[in-house]
């Protein structure tokens, strides 16, 4: 059993990645995130390292993004807990797997309820995010019933559009700087209709041209879908799970379906987006 000998500041160019670390693929996933959080909030559980082979040096055991997000930070000492003696590779994986399944992350339901009360009362996406140290695209996404405006909450409330979709079409409304109301209402109508990737043709088509009409947008849009209809088989759990998303997304399973396919696709490297 390996005891913690000291916890103590140790600069950053005295530390090595060691090769028991079991985090391979996607380190640097959301590494900006993390640093954001640590630059508002600090660094709320120090990394774990030993003894290195080369003298005066230690090797990170767990807290390998804590330590990257430090670097670009441009911060020059970590807080970490030093064992007492150097432990072999597989020693390294085992507290490396062990600290990532039982350091618990807090769940989206719980990122949303945080957030959503600190917008109540703010009444500020921004505000969020500096009480938070969380990016705006997550604090966006956690506040999405009550960022809505009115007329857009009325149709998600009598069930004439997912929460998702009017959040989009408010969003799509609101690119040149000045909400407008009556392009907001009946874009969130025409997209309840469309497939996923028809809505996200629309808000590129907006970034790149601002000042195109609704109508032209629209028609621009189903002009040039392209959709294939699939029918799959899920199982119980999966289907449960999937729910689930769609719920939390605000949204409905095929259109859910549809864009977890689409990311799943764009991670792996088999779909480039248009």
């Amino acid at each position: 059993m390996q005891a913690i000998h000291e916890v103590k500041e140790i600069p950053l160019d005295k530390l090595v990645i060691g090769k028991g670390q079991v985090r391979l693929s996607d380190v640097g996933k959301d590494i900006d995130e993390l640093a954001e959080s640590i630059a508002k909030i600090g660094l709320l559980e120090p990394i774990v390292v030993c003894p290195a082979e080369k003298k005066g040096y230690y090797e990170i055991l767990t807290g390998q993004r804590r330590y990257l997000a430090h670097r670009q930070l441009g911060k020059e000492k970590i807080l970490a807990c030093i064992l007492t003696d150097p432990v072999d590779e597989t020693t390294a994986k085992v507290i490396s797997v062990t600290e990532n399944l039982v350091r618990r992350e807090l769940n989206r339901r719980d990122l949303i309820t945080v957030c959503t009360a600190l917008y109540k009362k703010y009444a500020s996406v921004k505000s969020v995010c500096e009480e938070t140290g969380l990016p705006r695209s997550k604090v966006e996404q956690y506040v999405k019933y009550d960022r809505l405006k009115p007329e857009l909450r009325k149709l998600v409330d009598d069930g004439d559009v997912d929460l998702g979709v009017a959040l989009k079409a408010q969003d799509i409304a609101s690119v040149t700087g000045t909400y407008k109301k009556d392009e907001a209402i009946k874009l969130a109508k025409e997209m309840e209709e469309m497939s996923g990737p028809m809505q996200k043709k629309i808000a590129k088509m907006v970034e790149q041209a601002p000042d195109q009409s609704v109508d032209d947008l629209i028609e621009s849009a189903k002009s040039a879908e392209n959709v294939i209809e699939l029918k799959i088989k899920l199982s119980t759990n999966v289907n449960s799970a999937l729910s689930k998303f769609a719920k939390d997304e605000g949204t409905n399973n095929d259109i859910a379906a549809g864009a977890l396919i689409e990311d799943s696709l764009l991670t792996k490297g088999y779909f480039e987006e248009e």
